[in-house]
């Protein structure tokens, strides 16, 4: 299955790219398309457990993917 991975600030620069289809096997969850990532030399800066959304709405580790998902990688974020 196919996903569309969003990437925002620090790791679209990162990546190059603000967005990135990614290939995952039938029934992937968030920690797979982590890992997908982390898989990519451009990802040093992404850690084990980042913030991730699926269409639009934060997700867990463990949340299943289907194909076609927007799945957005949100780097951190420091305020003052």
């Amino acid at each position: 299955m196919k996903v569309r991975a969003l990437f925002f600030a620090s790791y679209a620069e990162a990546f190059g790219r603000a967005e990135q289809a990614i290939e995952l096997q039938a029934g992937a969850t968030v920690s797979d398309f982590v890992a997908a990532i982390r898989s990519d030399p451009a990802a040093k800066g992404v850690p084990p457990s980042p913030l991730v959304a699926v269409n639009q709405r934060y997700a867990r580790p463990e949340t299943p993917l289907a194909d076609g998902d927007e799945v957005a990688l949100i780097p951190p974020v420091a305020g003052g």
